[in-house]
């Protein structure tokens, strides 16, 4: 993971992980809370007390939890946020944007994700944190924040561009991973495959002959480029066609309220490495 910690109520052992780049950005990352909002929203809304989000690695500035506080809680309104960060002073400075914000705080942490009373998350978010790791520690680390989760609650991790435009991500349970979603700015997407230099870590190396999820970008490249036709009436309706077109081929884990958006998901088993092996030894 990157960037995490130990903090107030959480464990004085080391804190799991290596510290990130920390690059972060004002609304980089709302396509992915946007779809854990819809996705997710039921499940935060249910039980008696109020469910906790963590914002694992959030890096050098807190803005994503910041604004992950604000979409959460227009569909649940008393989730809180808990920003975590291997890096003390990564955690200090955010400590100011806690003040005046109920529901967000900040602790030091790492793959441990340390919550106060051994306390399980309804979710967590890892964006941008395990690129910098070897492929072969991914399971493990989604095994380790998986068996952190409530009975209920979701892990989604993936990878995003400085600016939010493309992004892809995959949702697991706490029984291992479930789906993968492909999200553009459609007005800038010259694509679909443009998206591959934006997959996940479990996937980025895979994205060749033989493995499903070059596969999948093939057929969803001549899809779009089948599609062309459509290109004037707009690069929402030109995707939705060409959605439409892959999905004959593959298997589709959404539907059209969801393309509009940019998304297309998937089933983990449909794009999984050919070698994959859950969970891992």
């Amino acid at each position: 993971m990157g960037d995490r910690g130990t903090g107030r109520g959480g464990s004085r052992a080391r804190p799991e992980g290596t510290v990130t780049r920390g690059t972060t950005h004002q609304n980089r990352l709302r396509r992915m809370d946007r779809w854990i909002a819809d996705a997710h929203g039921a499940a935060l809304r249910r039980g008696p007390q109020p469910p906790v989000a963590v914002d694992l690695g959030y890096g050098a500035a807190p803005w994503t939890a910041v604004e992950l506080l604000a979409r959460l809680r227009r569909v649940a309104p008393r989730v809180r946020v808990v920003g975590v960060e291997i890096d003390p002073a990564r955690v200090a400075a955010a400590g100011p944007y806690a003040r005046g914000r109920d529901g967000l705080s900040f602790v030091r942490g790492g793959f441990e994700v340390p919550l106060p009373g051994g306390l399980r998350p309804a979710l967590i978010r890892a964006a941008n944190v395990l690129r910098q790791y070897p492929e072969e520690e991914v399971p493990a680390a989604w095994a380790r924040l998986c068996g952190r989760l409530a009975p209920d609650g979701l892990l989604v991790e993936g990878t995003c561009d400085e600016i939010g435009r493309r992004h892809v991500w995959v949702a697991l349970g706490p029984e291992g991973p479930r789906t993968v979603t492909f999200a553009a700015r459609l007005g800038s997407l010259a694509a679909p495959s443009e998206l591959a230099e934006r997959l996940p870590k479990a996937l980025i190396h895979r994205n060749v002959p033989g493995e499903p999820v070059h596969a999948f970008l093939r057929a969803f490249d001549r899809a779009w480029a089948a599609e062309a036709a459509y290109g004037p009436l707009g690069a929402r309706q030109r995707w939705l066609r060409a959605v439409r077109a892959v999905g004959a081929e593959w298997p589709t884990a959404d539907g059209p309220r969801r393309w509009r958006h940019g998304e297309i998901t998937l089933p983990w088993t449909a794009l999984a490495p050919r070698d994959w092996r859950w969970p891992p030894p």
